[in-house]
C-alpha cells in the first residue's frame, strides 16, 4: 500500500528588508549629505557675519564723520560777542583739535582726539559764563581720554592730519601725530596765520592701521561759514 506524501510546506515569501550592508552605505550617504549642508550653512552664516560687521564699520564711520562736519560747522568764537579773546575758538595741537561749539543752551567745548589708536570725542557741559569756558579750556590739556562724556568714534587709526585754510589761496598742513610729542602744548603756525583764527576749510586726513584689519586713507573736506 502506497505511503501518503506528507503536506508540503508552503514556501515564505522573500524578505523585503535591507541588508546589513546596504543600511551602512544609507548611513554614510546621509552623513555625508549632512557634512555638505553643514558646510554650507557655515558659509552662509560667515558670510552673513562678515557684511554685518562691514555694515556696522560703515556706519559708525558714517556717524563719526558726520559729528565731526556737525562740530566744525558750529564754531562759536566768544570773541565775537565780547570783543576779546578769551579762549580760542580753534585749536590744533597735532594730538587734539578743540573747538568752542555753539548750542541753543549755551556754548560746549569739544575735543577730538587719537589716542591708542582711536579717535575719540569729548564734549564739556554746557559752559554759563567765561570762567567755566576758560577753566573747561585749560582742563582739557590734561584730557586722558577717559573722563565722563568721551566717546570712541573709530577703531584702528594710525594717524591723522588736518590741512587747514584760511583764505582760498592760504592753506598748510596743520600739525601731525608724528610732528609732537603728546601732551606738547605749543601753539602751532599754520600758513603764516596764528593758530587761533577761523579756517574756512579744513581737510582731514585719517591713516588707518593695517594691524586693524584696513589700510588706506580716509579724506574729508568741511567748508565753515562764520559769521
Amino acid at each position: 500500500m502506497q505511503q501518503p506524501h506528507p503536506p508540503r510546506r508552503p514556501r515564505s515569501p522573500p524578505s523585503s528588508g535591507f541588508t546589513l550592508i546596504e543600511v551602512l552605505i544609507a548611513l554614510f550617504i546621509l552623513a555625508l549629505m549632512a557634512s555638505m549642508s553643514w558646510q554650507g550653512v557655515d558659509m552662509v552664516m560667515r558670510t552673513r557675519n562678515a557684511a554685518q560687521t562691514r555694515l556696522d564699520e560703515l556706519l559708525r564711520l558714517q556717524s563719526a564723520m558726520a559729528q565731526w562736519e556737525i562740530d566744525l560747522r558750529s564754531i562759536y568764537d566768544p570773541a565775537f560777542i565780547t570783543n576779546k579773546l578769551l579762549v580760542p575758538a580753534w585749536h590744533f595741537d597735532g594730538r587734539t583739535v578743540r573747538l568752542v561749539r555753539r548750542q541753543s543752551e549755551g556754548p560746549v567745548l569739544v575735543t577730538w582726539s587719537l589716542q591708542d589708536g582711536q579717535w575719540k570725542r569729548w564734549s564739556s557741559p554746557v559752559l554759563t559764563d567765561t570762567e567755566k569756558l576758560q577753566k573747561a579750556w585749560i582742563d582739557s590739556w590734561q584730557n586722558l581720554g577717559t573722563e565722563p562724556g568721551t566717546l570712541i568714534a573709530l577703531r584702528g587709526l594710525r594717524a591723522w592730519h588736518l590741512i587747514a585754510c584760511y583764505q582760498p589761496n592760504n592753506c598748510g598742513n596743520a600739525l601731525s601725530t608724528g610732528d609732537q610729542q603728546q601732551g606738547d602744548s605749543t601753539k602751532p603756525q599754520v600758513a603764516g596765520m596764528a593758530s587761533d583764527a577761523l579756517p574756512i576749510m579744513v581737510r582731514l586726513i585719517l591713516e588707518l592701521d593695517p594691524a586693524g584689519g584696513h589700510s588706506g586713507k580716509l579724506v574729508r573736506d568741511v567748508r565753515l561759514i562764520h559769521p
